[in-house]
């Protein structure tokens, strides 16, 4: 729908005075559909003209000619209604859909761009529970949403692979649990022996003492402590991949806290050079009281580095090695005041990379027993979460459909699909409670819902199979559960756009669920196969674009767009 709303733009410039641009920033979509497509206030235009905004909504609505593009212009109160003519909408959607696909209004603005996102960023040896869920999903589905805008995208896994804890892991590993194998289960052994070492720590503070000498071990170099640090690695990542794999999602690049460890030293030493470094009971910090912030910690007293550090030090890489337009961080909301503190140290430095820091933060992923804690040891495994997802679903499918091939695979896709739409649905910045009932249900906003809507819109493609698209019709076009269908397809390229703009793959959640309610009114009220051949033809074109751009839609959330169910 966005060409049409550039060309009324350029067709009400002269009548407005007014570029067609600063025309087009004006529209409005109405609350109401019949009211319009469009509305346009004129209360901007009152101040200019000195008439009442109804008086020139009114006049504009008697004199601007809209041929060919607007099928009914009303003035309604200090407002321009427009709405465009159906016909004209809906043959050039359906046709532009079948000649392009879902690049049908697609303006590619990311050409020969980059946009740079870390998200996920599981720590070593600890499990890939389901608080690390949101991060994961958003920034898949960010990563997806640019590149169908033309950006190429830098897909990041910051691995938490670094620090004191991982002294403490040593000395636990080597207490309790050097003789048990990690290769099944590794992770979770290894997640018991951190929580055994706090528990053993709170009687015994001696082990801290051993923890630190052991990360300074690990800091220096000793090979010993490295071999244990790189076994909890190795055994940690395999782990994640695992889970990554069920989800479908992949990086450009896995890097740890630790591959920045080289850039610590010069990081600190360009931000000394710059005179913005200062000593403050021993310890180093930038100061940020212009930017209304507490200072930023580079170096503790004790000499050790901090997390502003690193991040300081792989904005830097990033931003110098890829020059993109984003930097995009995944994280969540509780961290908002270190990104702000990122984002004005990187200012200071007077490094480009200061305007491209964007904090993509979100709220936190519950159970209804509360929030989870690594420390208490009762944190949920996402792995666990996916494959009771993925055999609750199988479980149903059973019961709906025995006779179905595939069964297993279209369980996975529906399992996971519904733990991943289960949290896209929401806004990001929004807590999110987990409900079994609610996000495998069949019939409400969710996953399945979504997939079961594509699975029909297919089913209706095969019993059609031999039919061909010919010349379009307009009674089939325009009628009343077409047309707000086919409105709806053409509202797909800007709201893609949109959700990168909001970094909110909620937008493209919304939109696929009206869509899937659009197309289920159209096809409960419209005999599809077996009308008037042309009438028919059309409806079927309707329904290929349909299909077409809700598996898009999907895939840009990480879901499968399942043939059958």
């Amino acid at each position: 729908m966005e060409q049409f709303r550039q060309q009324l733009a350029a067709r009400l410039a002269p009548y407005m005075e007014k570029p067609a641009e600063e025309v087009r920033s004006m529209m409005e979509t109405p609350p109401n559909p019949a009211w319009g497509d469009v509305a346009i206030p004129c209360f901007t235009l009152a101040k200019v003209k000195r008439q009442a905004p109804a008086k020139i909504a009114a006049a504009l609505a008697g004199e601007i000619d809209l041929l060919g593009l607007a099928g009914k212009v009303e003035a309604v109160g200090g407002y321009l209604n427009i709405t465009f003519d159906s016909s004209l909408v809906a043959r050039e959607i359906i046709a532009g859909l079948m000649k392009e696909g879902v690049d049908y209004g697609n303006a590619k603005i990311g050409q020969d761009k980059k946009v740079v996102i870390d998200f996920s960023s599981p720590n070593i040896a600890k499990p890939f529970g389901i608080g690390h869920l949101r991060t994961t999903v958003i920034g898949h589905s960010l990563s997806r949403i640019y590149a169908e805008l033309g950006y190429d995208v830098v897909r990041v896994n910051h691995i938490g692979d670094w620090g004191t804890q991982f002294g403490k892991l040593i000395v636990a590993y080597t207490l309790y649990g050097e003789g048990d194998s990690l290769a099944q289960d590794g992770v979770e052994k290894l997640f018991r022996l951190y929580v055994k070492f706090h528990q053993e720590a709170e009687a015994n503070p001696a082990l801290e003492v051993e923890a630190r000498e052991w990360f300074r071990r690990l800091e220096g170099g000793d090979p010993v402590a490295r071999r244990y640090w790189e076994l909890f690695k190795e055994v940690s990542l395999e782990e994640f991949k695992r889970v990554y794999q069920v989800l479908g999602i992949e990086f450009d690049y896995i890097l740890g806290e630790s591959f920045y460890e080289p850039y610590l030293a010069p990081t600190i030493q360009e931000i000394a050079d710059k005179g913005l470094a200062v000593l403050s009971d021993g310890a180093l910090i930038v100061d940020l009281e212009s930017f209304g912030m507490p200072p930023c910690l580079l170096k503790k007293s004790d000499g050790a580095t901090l997390y502003a550090t690193r991040d300081l030090a792989a904005a830097l890489y990033r931003d110098r090695l890829y020059h993109p337009e984003l930097l995009l961080y995944v994280v969540g909301q509780e961290q908002t005041l270190v990104f702000r503190q990122l984002a004005a140290v990187l200012r200071l430095m007077g490094e480009p990379a200061g305007d491209k820091v964007e904090h993509v933060s979100f709220g936190l992923f519950k159970f209804p027993e509360g929030r989870m804690s690594t420390r208490r040891g009762n944190i949920i495994f996402l792995e666990d979460v996916l494959q009771r997802s993925i055999e609750m679903a199988a479980a149903i499918i059973e019961a709906k459909n025995p006779e179905l091939q595939d069964k297993a695979e279209i369980a996975r896709q529906v399992g996971v699909g519904a733990i991943v739409f289960g949290d896209l649905r929401h806004g990001r910045i929004k807590d999110v409670t987990f409900d079994w009932d609610e996000i495998l249900n069949f019939d409400g906003e969710t996953g399945p819902y979504l997939q079961y809507t594509h699975a029909r819109a297919s089913a209706v493609l095969r019993k059609a199979q031999g039919s061909t698209v010919g010349e379009l019709s307009d009674f089939a076009l325009t009628d009343e559960y077409a047309l707000p269908l086919i409105k709806l397809l053409g509202e797909f390229a800007p709201t893609v756009a949109k959700a990168a703009a909001l970094f909110e793959p909620s937008v493209v959640a919304r939109y696929v669920l009206d869509l899937a309610q659009e197309f289920n009114r159209f096809y409960h009220n419209c005999r599809i196969i077996g009308s008037d051949e042309k009438v028919e033809q059309t409806r079927l074109a309707i329904v290929l674009a349909t299909k077409t751009v809700l598996a898009r839609g999907l895939y840009l959330l990480g879901l499968s767009a399942v043939e059958r169910m």
